[in-house]
């Protein structure tokens, strides 16, 4: 069991890391917004702009183009993240209102049936479409645009792969919560963030917390 373990905190480590880094692209993506307003907006700077021998750089459409990019970026390296801290909206009002454990196997079946044959689809049908446009040597739909728009759109290919490995990771930590030892149960309680009850908790409350639905989960010699 400690060897699943394990193996999740490795899946969940990549995507935790990448999605906090792709949070940072915000601000590039700021500085690019800007930029492209107020240069299009003051008329001696667009004029004095169009002026200069770099400005193919920097022309509104490719400044768009580079808008649509980096929003990409942001989104499709931290959903894996998101997931993992739970940080998604849940509409499941029925599901709010489950012990904990009934909360874990709607999580769990939810990975198998539902999240698992969507993302190996996606990611299959991705990577086709990165193959596709790369071939093609496809680029934007504008003359002035950014072009190998094949390198925009392997973002959605490794935003699939970083989800795919957030749900891997969550699916064998639940495997552990339900069907592990007391240890096992107790270190992916803590581990997991699904259950909405867990925000702004302290973390000794949460690992107190763990322990009781440890113990909860596992069968004492009587019940056996």
């Amino acid at each position: 069991m400690n060897g699943m373990l394990n193996l999740a905190d490795r899946l969940d480590r990549i995507p935790r890391f990448i999605g906090k880094c792709a949070g940072f692209v915000v601000l590039p993506l700021i500085a690019v917004i800007m930029f492209d307003v107020i240069t299009r907006k003051i008329d001696f700077l667009r004029i004095g702009m169009s002026q200069l021998s770099w400005y193919w750089l920097i022309e509104p459409i490719k400044l768009q183009d580079m808008q649509w990019h980096l929003h990409a970026v942001i989104l499709m390296l931290s959903f894996g993240y998101g997931y993992i801290m739970n940080s998604h909206v849940r509409v499941d009002v029925f599901r709010e209102m489950l012990p904990r454990r009934g909360q874990a196997w709607i999580e769990f079946w939810g990975i198998v049936l539902l999240a698992v044959p969507y993302l190996v689809i996606a990611i299959y049908f991705s990577f086709q479409f990165v193959k596709i446009s790369f071939f093609q040597g496809e680029g934007s739909e504008s003359l002035t645009g950014i072009t190998h728009r094949y390198i925009i759109k392997s973002v959605m290919f490794i935003g699939f792969v970083l989800t795919f490995s957030a749900f891997l990771a969550t699916f064998l930590r639940l495997w552990a919560l339900l069907f592990g030892d007391h240890d096992g149960k107790e270190r992916a309680a803590a581990a997991l963030k699904l259950f909405s009850q867990d925000t702004n908790r302290t973390a000794d409350a949460l690992a107190a917390e763990a322990r009781s639905m440890a113990a909860s989960l596992h069968p004492t010699d009587k019940e056996r």
